[in-house]
Order: C-alpha cells, then structure tokens, then sequence
C-alpha cells in the first residue's frame, strides 16, 4: 500500500476529496503572509493535509508573550526568527511538503515577485495596512486568498478575489485610522481563539483546492467566542472598489 495513502486515508475516503483531491492538494502552492496566532494552526493543518509547496513569510522574531497562542514555537525559539522556526517544526510533520521561508515583511517592493509564484494566499498577518496589500496585489494578479482576523473574544473569516467574487476593500474600502484599528497587542486577545479561526482558515483553502463544498466566498463568517455565536453576513462585489486597486497600480511599480 501507497504510505502516502496511510497518511491521509482519512481524508482521502471522503467522498469530496478522494485521490484527485489529495493529488490536489498535493499539486498545490500556498503563501501564508503571517506566521503568528492564525498562522501557527493554518500552517499546521495545511502541512498535515499534505498541500505541495507551503510558503512561510514573517520578519518577526519569537517573543515570549507569543507563546501564549502562537503553538507552533516553544521557550527555546524565544528571539529567534519565526518563518524559520515553524518550517523547522513544521518539516517534522511532514517531510513531503517542500517548505519556503521569507524572514522579511511583505511590501510593495517584493509583494509581487512572491504572490506571483503561489496559487493561493492566506492572510494571516495582524496589521491593516499588509491586509490592503495582500489584497491588491492579489485583485491585480488575479489570485484567491483566504483572509482572517481576531481581537478580543472576535474573529472573521472571508474568500476573497476568488473567481470574480468580493474583495477586502469591496467589504472595508478604506484603511482604519489609528483610534479605530487597535491590534491585539493594545487590546487582547484569547489564545484559543487563533485556533479556532486559523482551523477554519485552513478549511476552506483545503476545500478551495479540492473543490469540495461551499466556500465563505461572498460572504463574511463573524465568531463570538465569549458568547459562542457564529453569524454569516452576504457581501458583494464593488467594481469600483476594484477599479480603485487599478488607479493605485503604478504606486507599486514607482
């Protein structure tokens, strides 16, 4: 019997996924932009399911208040480079997934020379000006990326770009000031939180690759954990959101 069969049988004898769907997944090249709180639980189910090339970007160093909801490092990684540190426990994992590591920031100087080669983005970072990045890069090269949030006891989960559905900035057309973007750094976060977001992240890029279900495309998935409430909220389109990321093209290229 195949190994490879062994490792993801259970996955594998799902109707919706099968062989040509682990070949999928197989096949598949993934940028995670983030490697802290949902990154850790995205990179570790993508890894697991087998997905084909995992690209890890983060400029950050393990600090010890990450710890508390970033599962993937432990004391000893504490000052050391995250993107590294993941791929190094992630490859113990699985060993057939072909791992690259960026221990820098997305920008606009190299934003697209990296996005370019995956088929897939994941939105993992914390910070509102990498999500209107990632977004209109992706909206310019035409790729999906799977976008989640969290402060507090709140998360959010959204498909973006993907075949002509909604964007970022059709949902959120200008960036938050500073009084109204507090990261969760000033306000708070609970660590299980990353966990139940990221996984849910993760569900739907396997299922993106696998073309297995419905996908959050068109609409936003809201997670109250204090009060255990999830709500779906429909989202459209907005051409002109759209046309705005084609007027701000050449700032990239400046």
């Amino acid at each position: 019997m195949n190994p490879d069969f062994l490792r993801y049988q259970r996955q594998i004898i799902l109707k919706e996924i099968g062989e040509s769907g682990q070949k999928k997944l197989s096949e598949a090249k993934v940028l995670v932009a983030g490697a802290g709180g949902l990154g850790c639980p995205v990179l570790s189910y993508l890894t697991a399911a087998g997905t084909g090339t995992i690209g890890v970007i983060d400029f950050d160093n393990v600090e010890k208040s990450n710890l508390q909801r970033q599962v993937l490092y432990d004391e000893s990684q504490v000052g050391k480079p995250k993107a590294e540190c993941a791929v190094e426990k992630l490859q113990r994992l699985n060993s057939g997934v072909r791992f690259i590591t960026y221990n820098n920031a997305l920008n606009k100087k190299n934003g697209f020379e990296i996005i370019k080669e995956y088929d897939v983005i994941v939105d993992a970072t914390d910070n509102f000006k990498a999500r209107y990045l990632i977004n209109d890069i992706c909206v310019i090269l035409d790729k999906p990326f799977v976008s989640g949030a969290i402060n507090k006891f709140e998360g959010q989960v959204a498909v973006l770009n993907y075949k002509g559905g909604p964007t970022y900035r059709c949902i959120f057309p200008e960036i938050p000031n500073s009084m109204e973007a507090a990261n969760c750094e000033e306000s708070g976060v609970i660590g299980s939180l990353c966990g139940i977001v990221g996984a849910i992240q993760a569900n739907e890029i396997i299922k993106l690759i696998t073309k297995a279900g419905n996908l959050l495309s068109g609409e936003i998935l809201f997670i109250n954990s204090l009060n255990m409430e999830f709500r779906k909220i429909k989202v459209l389109r907005n051409q002109k959101a759209v046309e705005e990321v084609y007027k701000i093209k050449k700032s990239f290229f400046a």
